[in-house]
């Protein structure tokens, strides 16, 4: 397998492509969805704020892999066609690409939240917090400070809906 070049315009719409792992921002009311990373030696960015998500299993898709991710951690289980993704460079993997799936999340999904056991707490953090946070892990920080200053744009006025 070899790794996808730095070009994110030739990499969309080619999911099958090598890449790195799925990040998601996960949003309620202004707050992101986050958890604390465990504090052990070896790990990348030990007792670091996170974003969900992590890395590629097997040969699942850039999809697959933040949903399954979402499960694991959070019980979460929200349907694909609740999140836009694009990809990035991944920092860990230079010359590879990772994923990044934004979406909303409603009241009750984040009542439902069911912590795994990857990381020592979570939190529902305000997006500025986490954007300045000095132990939020640092490429993160960077994607979150890109949606502030360019969130989605909410879809028209009955979009969602079927005919």
């Amino acid at each position: 397998m070899t790794a996808p070049t730095d070009d994110a315009a030739g990499y969309l719409g080619k999911e099958e492509a090598p890449f790195h792992g799925a990040k998601l921002i996960l949003v309620h009311d202004g707050r992101l969805l986050t958890y604390l990373r465990d504090d052990r030696a070896g790990l990348p960015f030990p007792a670091c704020w996170d974003l969900p998500g992590g890395g590629r299993e097997g040969d699942e898709s850039p999809m697959d892999c933040a949903l399954r991710e979402l499960r694991e951690e959070f019980g979460l289980a929200l349907p694909p066609s609740r999140l836009e993704g694009r990809s990035f460079a991944s920092i860990q993997h230079p010359g590879w690409r990772s994923w990044l799936f934004t979406g909303q999340l409603s009241p009750a999904e984040v009542a439902a939240i069911r912590f795994g056991d990857e990381g020592q707490d979570w939190r529902m953090m305000p997006l500025a917090d986490f954007a300045a946070h000095p132990r939020a892990v640092p490429q993160f920080r960077e994607l979150v400070r890109a949606f502030i200053a360019a969130p989605p744009r909410p879809a028209p006025a009955g979009a969602a809906r079927r005919p």
